[in-house]
Formats: C-alpha cells, sequence, structure tokens
C-alpha cells in the first residue's frame, strides 16, 4: 500500500429528526393529549485511532464522508431513530486541522475524536405541556448537521529515528538492529518513505523509524524535507548516522543539526546519539570528540551494532 502522510477530507455530519405534533386519538379515551415523539439526533464523523493502519492511502481514496440525518418523530411519543455514526480509521501519530487550526491528535489505539457532531434531534409537542397550554401545537426542527474541510497530517511515533544525509546507511542499519526489511540500494533516496523495525528485548520492544534522507535547505521544502522533519517530532531519540567514509564527515553532522535548527529548535533538544557508518571502507578510523555518546560501526558487516543495540535498550 503506498504511503501517504497527508490527505485532505471532507465530513459532513448529520441533521437531528425534527419533533412531532400529534394528539392520541383512541376510541374509548377523551381528550388523550398531546403525544408528538421526539426527533432523532443526527449522526456525527470520528477519526479512530487504528494500530495497524500506517498511511493515509484510504483517505485519499475515499475523501467524502457523511453520516446519516436523524429520523422524525411520530405520534405515540415515538422517537425518531438516530442518524447513523461514520467512523474513519486512521494511523496513530494523525494530527486533524481544520483551517490550519489543530482540532486534535490521535496517538493511541481506539482512541475517538469527534470530526463533525450531529444534529439535535428535535423534541415534540409532548414536551410543551403546561397549565396554561393543555394542547400545544408546536413542536422544535432538528438542528442542522456540520459541514467542514479537514487536513490531515501523520507524523509517525517511533521510540527512535534514525536520520541522516541520503545513502549513509539508515536503511541497512535498521535491518541490522531489527526485524525490518526495507528496500537497500546504492544510490541516494532509496528510502523515500520511513520504514519502522522493532527491537525486541527481554523486558520491552522498542520502535526504531528508518528516516528519509536529508539535504540541506530540508527546512525550506527541498527534496523531501519537510515530510522528513516532520516525522521526527515525536521520536523520543534520534541516531544521526554519518558517512564516516566522506571526505568530510564532521560536515554532514553540522549539516544535519542545521536542519533542526532552522525547522523547529526543539528538535535539538532531543536526545541523540551519533553513529559513525561504514568503517569498513577505511584502513584506519579516524575519531571525533563530540558532546554525545559515539559509536563506529559497520552496519553492512554489522560490525559494532550489537554495542549500539545494547545500548538503545538501555535508553528506553
Amino acid at each position: 500500500m503506498k504511503f501517504i502522510d497527508e490527505a485532505k477530507i471532507f465530513v459532513q455530519s448529520g441533521a437531528g429528526g425534527n419533533g412531532c405534533v400529534s394528539f392520541r386519538r383512541e376510541k374509548y379515551v377523551p381528550r388523550g393529549g398531546p403525544d408528538g415523539g421526539d426527533g432523532g439526533n443526527g449522526g456525527s464523523v470520528y477519526l479512530v485511532g487504528d494500530k495497524e493502519r500506517e498511511t493515509l492511502y484510504d483517505l485519499r481514496l475515499k475523501p467524502h464522508n457523511r453520516a446519516g440525518r436523524g429520523q422524525h418523530g411520530k405520534g405515540k411519543k415515538m422517537y425518531g431513530r438516530n442518524g447513523r455514526d461514520v467512523s474513519i480509521h486512521v494511523p496513530l501519530g494523525t494530527l486533524v486541522l481544520e483551517e490550519d487550526r489543530p482540532l486534535g491528535e490521535i496517538l493511541k489505539d481506539g482512541a475517538r475524536l469527534v470530526a463533525a457532531q450531529g444534529g439535535k434531534g428535535g423534541r415534540g409537542n409532548a414536551h410543551f405541556v403546561s397549565s396554561t397550554n393543555q394542547a400545544p401545537r408546536n413542536a422544535e426542527e432538528g438542528t442542522p448537521g456540520v459541514t467542514k474541510t479537514l487536513k490531515i497530517v501523520l507524523k509517525i511515533i517511533s521510540d527512535i529515528g534514525i536520520v541522516g544525509l541520503p545513502n549513509a546507511g539508515k536503511s541497512t542499519l535498521l535491518k541490522a538492529m531489527t526485524n525490518a526489511r526495507p528496500r537497500i540500494d546504492s544510490y541516494p533516496f532509496t528510502t523515500l518513505n520511513p520504514n519502522l523495525g522493532v527491537l525486541k528485548s527481554d523486558t520491552n520492544s522498542v520502535v526504531i523509524a528508518d528516516m528519509p534522507g536529508i539535504i540541506e535547505g530540508a527546512h525550506e521544502g527541498k527534496g523531501i524535507g519537510l515530510q522528513f522533519l516532520r516525522h521526527i517530532e515525536r521520536t523520543n531519540l534520534l541516531i544521526v548516522l554519518i558517512d564516516i567514509s566522506a571526505s568530510d564527515p564532521m560536515n554532514q553532522y553540522d549539516a544535519l543539526l542545521n536542519e533542526f535548527r532552522q525547522y523547529k529548535t526543539e528538535l535539538l533538544e532531543k536526545s541523540r546519539v551519533v553513529v559513525f557508518n561504514k568503517i569498513d571502507l577505511l584502513d584506519r578510523v579516524p575519531q571525533f570528540d563530540l558532546k554525545e555518546k559515539t559509536f563506529y560501526i559497520s552496519a553492512l558487516k554489522e560490525t559494532g551494532v550489537d554495542a549500539l543495540v545494547e545500548h538503545l535498550e538501555n535508553a528506553n
């Protein structure tokens, strides 16, 4: 299924049914009185968190979602049936926006967010009896439903995010650490969508995301930058992956941190480790003095990966 992390949908809730004006008309029951029933409530549109979903692809296929209207009330105090609700299943990490204003977000499986509230059913004339009005001939109309255009944005939820320039070896590292099987090739931008893997230990499971490669100017939308940067906002820890075989590895480190700073300074406050990859391509491995915890590995040969995995398990 194609990975889609942004969609526009149109939702419409149902109108409430009208209340009924009715009087009892039964043999041997004089002055039966008003017995108009209430209208049913209109159906609502809900967004529901679903841990089995990983993309907004279905929302692109079916952008229009309309709930049912409530039925009108009837005589003999018969209430109208409520309108049919509509539930739209979305991945965890979904942010809902209405005219660029956050309406809510869905972070847990089964969590429900009201996207469009159904109209309220009107009251029948049985509700309007009083000492001065024994035969009311009025009832309430149901309130209308609402129509909204919503922007749905997915920010994947992962414990750890692997970030780096194109071809730094992110997918290879994810494969070496977890059960994931991402697409791997020797050219940049093999990873166009986040890949997820699970690092399992005796005590817990850690979700790791291999993010699309970043280039300078990503915070301005160059390449697939904004899509990439959005997905690292919800990670707890970042693996900054550097290709140590490049001419100046520290240029990569500085470029990545600069993109974080330009996009959202909060990204710099996240816990992170720096991993220098591709040591198998060098005869002599240079050492760099950084304030972060640093590892030197070959993801392809799986050299040094065990020490990194042990650190990540303890960090989470």
